[in-house]
This record gives structure tokens, sequence and C-alpha cells, in this order.
């Protein structure tokens, strides 16, 4: 076998490696993550202004309720004064009656706003809760193909690395002046550095060599190189 079919055999490792590692790349696992992203991106960005709707609603409860309390409070203190038994002028407790009113009259109106809030807020809830669902199953099957896709990794991982091994022999086969040249040629055209001549077809570019172009190439000797005249990889012929 001639170093230049010995080379051959390298550029079939060489190919198998970087289909491999191009596999990797494109595992379909990939693209189901990145559609994932994209499946919560939309649902966060869906439910994003009823959020903000229900934290506002939710401060306005918040700040009614403070009212509420506070108004309760100032209630508790007139009663107290009226039925503690301290009151004596009619006159007084006539004022405190009706500041007692006016302060359950408030009250009620408050309590009324807090329900309507209430009201307000709890479709909301409900649109909130689902969309938690919603962004939960997203996360467990996203877990699930994270996992699927170490797996596939791995099988290609393993692959890689028994093409990788039996690279070395290949390359020990083959003189380091060819090696260097055949690199040179494959990082610049598409990782084929070295191509059979089929006939007057050269298989690294699929074109066909004029006769007179292959008839030169025939009359080479037995270890000088040949080289495609339209993509430059070495020809073995």
């Amino acid at each position: 076998m001639s170093d230049l079919e010995r080379l051959l055999d390298l550029q079939a490792n060489d190919t198998a490696a970087d289909q491999l590692r191009h596999r990797r790349k494109v595992l379909p696992e990939r693209e189901t993550l990145v559609e994932l992203d994209r499946k919560e991106s939309a649902l966060r960005a869906e439910v994003a202004e009823p959020q903000a709707e229900r934290d506002g609603l939710a401060r306005d409860q918040k700040r009614l309720e403070d009212e509420i309390a506070t108004v309760e409070g100032k209630a508790a203190h007139v009663e107290k004064l009226l039925y503690d038994g301290s009151m004596t002028s009619p006159k007084e407790a006539q004022g405190l009656q009706a500041d007692l009113e006016s302060l359950k009259r408030r009250q009620s109106t408050l309590e009324d706003e807090v329900i309507e809030l209430m009201e307000r807020i709890e479709p909301l809830d409900g649109q909130l809760a689902a969309s938690v669902v919603a962004l939960g199953a997203i996360d467990a099957e996203r877990e699930q193909v994270k996992a699927s896709l170490a797996s596939s990794e791995n099988v290609v991982d393993s692959e890689l690395a028994e093409t990788l091994a039996a690279r070395q022999a290949l390359v020990d086969a083959v003189p380091a002046t060819l090696i260097t040249e055949y690199e040179r040629i494959r990082g610049g055209e598409g990782g084929i550095g070295v191509a059979r001549l089929q006939g007057a077809t050269c298989m690294g570019c699929h074109i066909s060599l004029a006769a007179a172009e292959v008839d030169v190439m025939k009359r080479m000797p037995a270890g000088e190189l040949a080289y495609c005249p339209d993509c430059g990889r070495l020809l073995v012929r």
C-alpha cells in the first residue's frame, strides 16, 4: 500500500471524526432545549402583565387592610370612652357616638373595597397558578431532555474516542512531510485533504478533469504528488 493510499485511510478516519463532532453538535435534544427555552420565555411574557396587575391589586388590598386596622383601633378607643363609665357629659357622649358611627361607616366602605379587590384578584390567581403548573412541566421536561442529551453525548464521545485512538496508528504509517501537506490542504478544504482520482473525476470536488491533465498525472513518478487543478486537494491516482 502506498503512502497516499494510507493517507486515504487517515482521511476516512478524520472524516468519521468530523461527522461525529457534527453529530454531537446537532443532537436533537439541543433543539428541544432551545424550544423549551422559547416556550418558557413566551409563557413568562404572557403572564407578566397579569402578574403586575395582581401585584398592584395586592398592594391596594394591603393598604386598605392597614387602614381598616387603624379605623378599628380608633373605633375601639371611642367605644371604650363611651362605655367605660368615665363619660359624664351627654354632649361629649353624643359627639363620640357620632364619631363611632362615622368610623363604622368608613370601616364598612373599606371592607367593601377589599372584597371588590379580592374578587378582581381571584381570576388572576387562577391564571398565574396555571402558569406555575405549566412552568413546572417545562422544567420537568427540560431535566429529562438534559439527561437524554448527556446519554447521547456519552455515546458519541465514546465513538469519537475510539476513532481518535485509531488515528495515531494511521498517522505513524505516513511520512511526516506528507501528513503536514495533507493537514494544510484539509484545513482549507472543508476537512478533505486527499481524494481519489476515479477515472477523470476528482472525488474531492466531483469535477471532471481534462483528459490532458489526467494523462500528465498518470505519467508522474509514483512518489510525486498530484493535485486537483480545481480544488487543490491531493489526488490518489
